[in-house]
C-alpha cells in the first residue's frame, strides 16, 4: 500500500514537472514572438538604410543587397535634413531639460520628505501627484494661446526647455520622494550637521550621491521623452533653424517620401543617439525604479 502511494506521488510529481516545463516553454515562445514583432520594424530600417534604392525595392528582406553596403543614404540624409544643426538643437534642449528636471525634482523632493508636517509640503506633493493624471492634450491649446498669443515667448529653446521641465517634474519628484524616504537615513544628515555642514552642503555631499540610481532612471525616461517628443516642439518651434530631430524627420519624410533609402537613413540617425544613451544607462533602470519601493 505504501509502495503504491509512493508510485502515485511520483507520477503526480512527474506530471507537475511536465506541466511546468510546458508552461515555461509556452511563455518563452510567446515572449519570443512578441520580441520579433517589436524588433522587426527596426530590423527593416537598419538593413535597408545601407542599401541602394534598387536593392530596397527588389530585395527588401535581405540583409545585404546585391550592390552591397552603401553609406550614400546617410551622407545625403545628413546634408538634406541639416542633421548636425537639428542634432545640436535636440541635444541642447534634451540635456538642459533633463539636468534641470533632475536638480529641481531632487531638491523639491528632499524638502517635502524632510518637512512632512508643513502644509505647503503636503499640498505641493498632492498637487504634483494629481497633475500626473492630466494629459498634455488638454493643456496644449490654452498653453499655446497664452504663451504665444499674449506673452509672445514661443519659438524659443528656453521656452521649450522650461515647458519640458514643467511637464516632467511631477513624476521625477514622486520618484525622488520615494528614494529619499526609504533609502536615505536621517542619521547620515545628522552626522553631517554635527560636523558643521549646512543643509545645502549636506544635500549635495550626503543625500544626492545616494540618489544616483534614481537620477539615472529619471535621466533615461526624460531624455527619451524629450528627444522623441514631436507634439510640444511642433507647437513651440516654428523657425526652421530651431527644429529638433523629430520635426526635421517629419518634414524630411514629407519631402522625400518616395526615396525610401533616405527616409530609412534619416530614421536611423534620429534614433541612434538615444539608443546609445539607453544601452549605456539601462542597468540603472531597475535599481532606480525599485529604490523608492523597497527599503534598503
Amino acid at each position: 500500500m505504501a509502495t503504491q502511494t509512493v508510485r502515485d506521488n511520483s507520477q503526480e510529481n512527474r506530471k507537475a514537472v511536465i506541466r511546468q516545463r510546458l508552461a515555461h516553454g509556452g511563455m518563452i515562445t510567446a515572449l519570443s514572438l512578441l520580441l520579433l514583432a517589436f524588433i522587426w520594424p527596426f530590423f527593416l530600417v537598419l538593413t535597408n538604410a545601407f542599401k541602394s534604392m534598387s536593392d530596397i525595392t527588389g530585395e527588401p528582406l535581405s540583409i545585404i543587397g546585391s550592390h552591397g553596403f552603401s553609406l550614400k543614404n546617410f551622407t545625403s540624409a545628413m546634408k538634406k535634413m541639416h542633421f548636425w544643426r537639428v542634432f545640436g538643437n535636440s541635444a541642447v534642449i534634451t540635456v538642459s531639460a533633463t539636468v534641470l528636471t533632475i536638480l529641481v525634482s531632487a531638491m523639491a523632493a528632499y524638502v517635502i520628505v524632510r518637512n512632512p508636517k508643513w502644509t505647503a509640503s503636503k499640498l505641493t506633493f498632492s498637487a504634483m501627484v494629481a497633475s500626473m493624471v492630466i494629459p498634455f492634450q488638454v493643456l496644449m491649446v490654452p498653453l499655446v494661446s497664452v504663451y504665444g498669443g499674449y506673452l509672445g515667448v514661443l519659438n524659443s529653446r528656453i521656452t521649450l526647455i522650461l515647458m519640458h521641465v514643467g511637464f516632467s517634474v511631477s513624476l521625477a519628484v514622486f520618484m525622488f520622494h520615494g528614494a529619499i524616504k526609504t533609502n536615505v537615513p536621517v542619521e547620515l544628515e545628522e552626522a553631517a550637521e554635527i560636523d558643521g555642514a549646512g543643509k545645502w552642503r549636506t544635500f549635495w555631499t550626503v543625500v544626492f550621491p545616494l540618489l544616483k540610481p534614481t537620477a539615472a532612471t529619471v535621466a533615461i525616461i526624460d531624455a527619451m521623452a524629450f528627444w522623441n517628443d514631436y507634439l510640444l516642439p511642433s507647437l513651440v518651434l516654428t523657425n526652421k533653424k530651431l527644429y529638433t530631430i523629430p520635426i526635421a524627420t517629419q518634414v524630411f519624410y514629407g519631402t522625400y517620401s518616395t526615396d525610401i533609402g533616405l527616409v530609412m537613413a534619416a530614421l536611423l540617425l534620429a534614433m541612434l543617439p538615444i539608443l546609445i544613451l539607453y544601452l549605456a544607462l539601462q542597468r540603472f533602470i531597475v535599481a532606480g525604479v525599485t529604490a523608492g519601493a523597497v527599503k534598503g
